[in-house]
């Protein structure tokens, strides 16, 4: 029986009793659609009433859009709706996850990178209360993995790095920024990314600690946060054999699931082992590693009867429902379970605020929205101060200025839109104007259109008479359903790769993934920036000329442990 007096609801006997009133008054369908999340609607191609009306989804889950268009449909569907909704956004690096112009504040590891958890504090702050204007009373982060493999494609920069203790003290700051602003946190991705490298996007991917590496490590940091409240965990498509083989001992391997689906690693592990009380939800379920496990009529019941409570995201949304139904109705799937699940629902909306035993919805769009963005860009421009890294420069090829180099190749690598929901966009205009602002001259390599003479007959006197210094700018985004975040040179004789970087001064930036010195290791000067907005552009260009000093410290290992990284 669940105990919605402990935590993380804390509800009073009138909750408790409206809960226990509306489970059981409820009809099968209303029960199915709360267990849903879904993806937000747009007003524009849907009729937003009619479509809570039929699916009566629990939650919904929004993608950026522009703040007043966002807002107006939170109402719309606040309106139409019996039960009121969770509004979730991937809030991880700021308001830019729920509205186009919203800030987008800086990734976890550069937060991390300033040692300093007011920053991640700032960072929950400023997504948190862009996101509530508009009517989001969720947030699908702070991610609490642990970057353990730098070439996981996923993960780097979306984590607070590779120490967990520092994992648990910047994501729970991040945790305390989204609260100010009311906003309810849910914790991923349950049983932990950073460990394989590939992407759960793609394929069931598997957390391969041992049980007792596991506990020590991602259990420390679900512990600390299961024992702190936390009211919502995220399930993702990742397998943890190790804790299934514990829990059941001789399971075969055809039998090992993804949490997603996983009644020994949610019911077993975080349930029973860990004493998590609260609200879980999937990780999308159109996702390879969650469809490619079982038939998605089979993988929907599995993900409820595993002790999940709801559902992120549909294939065909009719479809969908219609397995759950049948799943219930043919008893694979057990109404008890069902009800649990939305007890553990409706409680976590009571318990949170986002509605009250009137079925009021409490957490409205403002009426008139200031996103503060000019005191946000303030706080991101501090923290683009204390992080931006110095990895290495060991030919003091450092303060950049125009009397020492005054012919600058400015070489961009990435700044591409290729990568599922990418965070930024493009840094080369940027760079290439600030550059020529400092009075550098600036020649931008276009890898479109290759100088044949250049890439085969051209040696160092001859590109000494064109530039005095190459500035490489790496601005590789991790990304869903991508496999590699790597430097990926022309391919034709790696024509843009610095082959000169023994004889002409270069510099290496990163303003994406931190480990780009694997790929590049005798680069003399390495800076790693971990964000490509524009704070940390201007913050980048003020340190390399010398203007401020670098203070980040860097939380992963840059080197990735190649000695040859180091020289």
């Amino acid at each position: 029986m669940l105990d919605l007096t402990q935590k993380p609801y804390y509800l009073n006997q009138d909750q408790i009793d409206y809960v226990q009133n509306k489970v059981s008054q409820m009809t099968l369908d209303e029960k199915i659609g709360q267990l849903f999340f879904v993806i937000g609607q747009d007003k524009d191609t849907v009729d937003l009433p009619a479509f809570i009306r039929k699916y009566q989804p629990g939650g919904m889950m929004y993608r950026p859009d522009s703040a007043e268009k966002i807002k107006d449909e939170v109402k719309h569907i606040q309106s139409a709706t019996k039960i009121p909704l969770f509004f979730a956004a991937n809030l991880e690096s700021g308001g830019n996850g729920i509205v186009t112009e919203g800030t987008w504040f800086g990734m976890p590891l550069q937060m991390a990178a300033t040692d300093d958890t007011t920053s991640a504090f700032k960072l929950g702050e400023v997504a948190g209360n862009e996101a509530r204007q508009v009517g989001v009373n969720m947030s699908f982060s702070p991610i609490v993995d642990i970057d353990n493999n730098f070439r996981n494609p996923i993960m780097n920069t979306r984590t607070f790095g590779s120490n967990q203790s520092k994992v648990i003290q910047m994501s729970s700051a991040q945790t305390k920024g989204l609260q100010k602003s009311d906003i309810i946190p849910v914790i991923k991705h349950f049983p932990g990314d950073g460990v394989d490298e590939r992407d759960q996007h793609l394929l069931s991917s598997i957390n391969s600690l041992s049980a007792d590496d596991w506990m020590t490590s991602y259990g420390q940091i679900y512990h600390h946060f299961i024992e702190a409240g936390i009211p919502s965990i995220m399930i993702a498509h990742i397998m943890q054999p190790a804790w299934e083989r514990r829990l059941q001992p001789g399971i075969e391997d055809k039998d090992l699931r993804p949490a997603s689906s996983s009644k020994l690693l949610i019911d077993g592990l975080l349930r029973d082992q860990l004493n998590f009380n609260g609200l879980t939800i999937t990780d999308a379920t159109p996702m390879l590693g969650y469809n490619t496990t079982l038939p998605r009529s089979e993988v929907l019941p599995a993900t409820i009867n595993a002790g999940i409570d709801m559902i992120l995201f549909n294939k065909n949304i009719d479809e969908d429902y219609a397995y759950i139904k049948e799943a219930i109705q043919n008893h694979t799937l057990p109404m008890s379970r069902v009800d649990t699940a939305v007890t553990r629902i409706l409680g976590t909306k009571l318990s949170q605020g986002v509605m009250d035993i009137e079925e009021t919805s409490l957490k409205t769009p403002a009426s008139q929205l200031n996103l503060n963005k000019a005191e946000h860009l303030r706080w991101a421009d501090e923290v683009a101060k204390k992080s931006v890294t110095l990895v290495k420069d060991r030919d003091r090829l450092l303060p950049v200025t125009p009397a020492k180099y005054p012919r600058i190749r400015l070489v961009v690598l990435g700044d591409s839109d290729d990568g599922g929901f990418k965070e930024g966009g493009h840094v080369a205009n940027a760079f290439q104007k600030g550059l020529e602002d400092q009075g550098f001259e600036v020649s931008l390599f276009d890898q479109n259109k290759l100088d044949f003479h250049e890439v085969f007959e051209e040696g160092v006197s001859d590109l000494q008479k064109k530039f005095d210094l190459a500035l490489y700018i790496a601005n590789v985004e991790t990304a869903s359903n991508q496999t590699t975040t790597r430097l990926n040179w022309v391919h034709l004789m790696a024509a843009d790769a610095p082959w000169y970087l023994q004889s002409i001064p270069t510099v290496f930036i990163s303003t994406a993934n931190p480990y780009h010195l694997f790929d590049l290791p005798r680069v003399s000067t390495f800076i790693n920036a971990y964000t490509g907005n524009q704070s940390n552009i201007d913050a980048v260009l003020r340190k390399i000329s010398g203007q401020e000093p670098f203070v980040g410290k860097s939380p992963v290992d840059p080197f990735c442990g190649d000695l040859t990284a180091k020289l």
